[in-house]
């Protein structure tokens, strides 16, 4: 068996006694395991990076453990709850039966899946919906309803047009310091029942089981500054948290939805056949508009904007009915037609959310209230997608990048520190004849990992983020040098970066 290891690089406060940031990689201590009373004592194996928020790290263990590391509390500013503020990693207090196999970070929030589709999040409150904590007396079931039916009603309430040019109505907060995330506002409602909360009472909430509708399994999950988007295993997208710049999709500027509701991705299936059916029988189309695919297979939350990737399933398409409409005769044929539909996957990428420096790649600074398509990159399928505090970056089915958004610290790739409202096809010559596997984006800087498994990382290194071994920002793909192993994943978080390899075979 393989033995992976973990490098990290960046700014973890609290894995740095002196505070300074780590120029270049190291490679993560890993955890000692069952200490107790007749229970021998051995190491967790790592088995994924999951990047991390501000200040904090977080890795999964072949057991299905929640690790991390680093600082909860910086500059006095209350983050999240990290589960440790020292620097020797250490399982996040979870249920002990419960084994974890995906996880995200926000700037103050964490999202975890479990093996059995269940979720689990905490961190700052108004980022957490309604469900049962962890310690906690059961919630009063027909309470919890009526709060979920009154969310509902807010989201129907305040649906509007799917977009709108950004402005003061949109309630973006100004941005403090360097990062613009200073202590959260929230909104009048929670101010005023948390009033009588002291310190820090009313910053952070205890894991949180998050409450779905009943046979929904989740198989991913994605956490923005103050949002997180969850992808089921039928290919559907659930929401919550803060949306006032569009980043929930639900087509208005609601500022706060407390429990998870679905995304409107793309159209149904039921709809499509509909459609279909309607011009079979010489039936005008009806309006509206036609997004390749029929399920999505890849999310990503950026700071205030959201990006999936769609996917189509050839069995939701035909069936034994369907035959003789499609003109097949025999079952070859048709196994035929059906794997062109496979091959043909739709990899067609959507965004949604806060479009001020073109993060949404539409060609302009509007915000998307809706999930709208990236038309410029029709006809590309997208693979994989990653998302920053104000850029985004895909990867084709074909390994090249593309990159669009705020671009200050060079954050994009492109060579320039300008801005770019639609995608753009990196075509830096360290990364030719490079095929690209894995994204991933920090508030300010991207780290990629070819397919011959070397690791490129450019954008902003005021912390040594990049891995680089200074702190000179890079306006191109940069390779990290990693000896002795073979990198297979990399994950950003704000200010660092993570890296899972193996041991060369």
């Amino acid at each position: 068996m393989e033995e992976k290891v973990v490098y990290m690089w960046g700014y973890l406060p609290g894995a740095m006694p002196q505070r300074s940031p780590l120029l270049s990689p190291i490679v993560v201590r890993i955890p000692q395991q069952g200490v107790g009373v007749g229970v021998g004592v051995g190491i967790y194996l790592w088995k994924d990076v999951c990047g991390g928020g501000c200040g904090f790290a977080m890795a999964i263990s072949d057991s299905g453990k929640l690790i991390t590391w680093g600082s909860t509390d910086d500059l006095g500013q209350c983050y999240v709850t990290s589960g440790k503020h020292g620097e020797i990693p250490e399982p996040f207090p979870l249920p002990d039966e419960i084994s974890i196999v995906k996880a995200a970070a926000g700037w103050a929030h964490c999202v975890a899946v479990t093996e059995i589709g269940e979720v689990y999040t905490w961190g700052w409150k108004e980022c957490i919906p309604s469900g049962k904590f962890l310690g906690e007396p059961a919630v009063d079931k027909e309470a919890s309803d009526r709060q979920s039916s009154f969310t509902a009603q807010q989201v129907s309430l305040h649906t509007q047009g799917s977009r709108s040019t950004i402005g003061a109505a949109s309630g973006i907060e100004p941005r403090g310091r360097e990062d613009g995330a200073k202590r959260r506002r929230v909104s009048s409602s929670k101010q005023s029942a948390e009033s009588s909360s002291s310190g820090d009472e009313g910053l952070s909430a205890l894991p949180c089981l998050v409450g779905l509708n009943p046979g929904v399994r989740i198989v991913s999950v994605a956490a923005g500054g103050r949002h997180t988007l969850a992808l089921s295993d039928i290919g559907q997208v659930w929401g919550w948290g803060y949306g006032g710049e569009g980043q929930l999709g639900l087509g208005s500027r609601i500022r706060m939805v407390s429990s998870p509701h679905p995304v409107p991705c793309i159209e149904s299936y039921s709809l499509r056949k509909d459609r279909a059916m309607g011009l079979s029988q010489g039936c005008p189309e009806a309006e509206g508009p036609r997004v390749p695919g029929n399920y999505v297979k890849r999310i990503a939350c950026g700071g205030r904007h959201s990006a999936v990737i769609t996917g189509r399933h050839f069995s939701s398409w035909v069936d034994n009915r369907d035959i003789r409409s499609l003109g097949y005769t025999n079952i070859s044929a048709l196994a035929y037609y059906k794997l062109s539909l496979i091959n043909a996957d739709a990899g067609v990428l959507l965004t949604f959310g806060w479009g001020l420096y073109g993060q949404c790649g539409q060609g302009s600074t509007d915000d998307e209230l809706s999930p709208a398509c990236v038309s410029s990159l029709l006809g590309i399928r997208i693979g994989s997608v990653a998302a920053g505090l104000w850029h985004t970056v895909c990867v084709s089915a074909d390994g090249d990048v593309y990159s669009f958004g705020g671009n200050q610290f060079g954050q994009l790739g492109t060579g320039a520190e300008q801005a770019e409202t639609l995608p753009r096809l990196l075509d830096a010559p360290s990364l030719e004849n490079m095929h690209v596997k894995v994204v991933s984006c920090g508030a300010r800087h991207t780290a990629v990992v070819t397919g011959d498994s070397k690791v490129f990382c450019w954008g902003w290194n005021k912390y040594g983020q990049l891995g680089l071994g200074d702190v000179i920002d890079r306006n191109i793909p940069s390779q990290v040098s990693i000896d002795g192993h073979v990198p297979t994943n990399v994950a950003c978080g704000w200010w660092h970066t993570l890296l899972l390899a193996e041991s060369p075979t």
